[in-house]
């Protein structure tokens, strides 16, 4: 059994783009459900103690995801996902932005295109993900704000369900 799971985090600011590599210790089915299905999606997505909540969710191609991340004293921020292509169990990519409770895009922070690839090797499913942003200032705002730990933990996160999952 492997002592360790596989997770680089890494900024390019040349390019403008996050890349994360992360492993998890589970079948690619679980996993890909885990980051299309809402009801999974809440569960892992937002840093303790905030906790993702969807509003909606349309999960094919031209659809999006509308959720609020709900912090401990109730505040929310409202967060949505624009996909714009899906490859089952393969990939998934779309534009993230901050928006306001009914989709309206804010601008107060600016839009980022995530893609997401998924390979099952063995027993465990390796998520290639790369986030492009159009500025090196739009990717350090994401970093300033504390992104690279806020999704580390959201990981973790993960890797809990997906024990309870198995």
């Amino acid at each position: 059994m492997k002592n360790s799971i596989v997770f680089d985090f890494s900024v390019d600011t040349e390019n403008k783009v996050i890349r994360v590599e992360r492993e998890f210790a589970a079948p690619l089915s679980q996993v890909w459900d885990a980051w299309t299905k809402s009801e999974l999606l809440d569960q892992w997505w937002a840093p303790k103690p905030w906790k993702a909540v969807t509003k909606e969710m349309n999960f094919r191609e031209g659809g999006y995801w509308l959720y609020a991340m709900v912090g401990p004293d109730n505040t929310k921020q409202f967060c949505r996902n624009d996909y714009t292509e899906i490859v089952t169990h393969k990939s998934i990519a779309g534009y993230d932005a901050f928006c306001d409770e009914s989709g309206k895009i804010t601008m107060d922070f600016p839009r980022s295109l995530w893609i997401n690839r998924f390979t099952e090797e063995g027993d465990s499913t390796f998520v290639n993900i790369t986030i492009e942003y159009e500025t090196i200032a739009d990717l350090q705002k994401y970093i300033d704000m504390g992104f690279r730990e806020g999704f580390t933990a959201g990981l973790e996160n993960l890797d809990a369900l997906l024990r309870e999952m198995e």
